[in-house]
């Protein structure tokens, strides 16, 4: 059995303004830096073996001060990095949620191609490889895995066994951690979209354990 600790990157200036896809420099926040040092913090007593993240600025980030705590570097995967979203990189989501295909993404992704990038299916595609990868190289250790929104919607619904057109049902916000362990027996969903509390990084006051608050 592999557990995997997937880990949404922390927020950036574009988070809920913006799609950034595979924008580089784009930045954690200092809400976003204390995101990442409390999941860190959260992380802390894992016994993780690796830790990975998407080749993206705000990934690479948030995965540091984790793999830090245990010792580790960041390795980076390009399977687990964010969806390629061609002309809609970088434009407001308030512009594009006016769209047509807007809303066929929330009705029907499965047959979403964003113009000049991905199709969701090719992104659970390329996720999932990407994960039962690692697994073959940790068999029976922790693994923490930095990615974004969608990309760990995607990799958590198909464990679930929840078809595409439903992933949107599924809620994972910045900085969360979900839990996934799979053998060969099956997966099993240990926690989804579990907030750690960072509001005591921002203050200084050190790290706290656990929070209601989400973002």
């Amino acid at each position: 059995m592999t557990t995997f600790f997937l880990v949404r990157h922390g927020v950036t200036t574009h988070t809920n303004h913006k799609l950034s896809g595979w924008m580089p420099d784009i930045h954690l926040t200092e809400e976003g830096r204390a995101q990442a040092e409390a999941a860190a913090e959260g992380l802390a007593g894992v016994p993780l073996k690796a830790v990975y993240a998407s080749p993206i600025t705000r990934t690479t980030e948030t995965a540091r001060p984790i793999a830090e705590r245990h010792g580790l570097a960041v390795a980076t995967r390009r399977d687990l990095g964010e969806v390629e979203y061609g002309k809609w990189t970088n434009r407001s989501l308030k512009v594009l949620a006016r769209t047509k295909l807007w809303s066929t993404v929330q009705r029907w992704p499965g047959g979403v191609r964003f113009p000049d990038g991905e199709s969701l299916r090719a992104v659970q595609g390329r996720a999932v490889d990407g994960i039962e990868a690692l697994r073959s190289d940790h068999p029976k250790q922790s693994v923490c895995v930095v990615s974004h929104g969608d990309v760990i919607k995607l990799v958590a619904a198909h464990y679930l066994g929840l078809h595409i057109d439903l992933f949107q049902r599924i809620v994972i916000v910045p900085a969360s951690i979900t839990v996934i362990s799979v053998s060969d027996d099956g997966p099993r969903m240990l926690a989804l979209n579990v907030v750690p509390n960072f509001d005591s990084w921002r203050t200084g006051r050190g790290p706290a354990r656990s929070s209601s608050r989400k973002r």
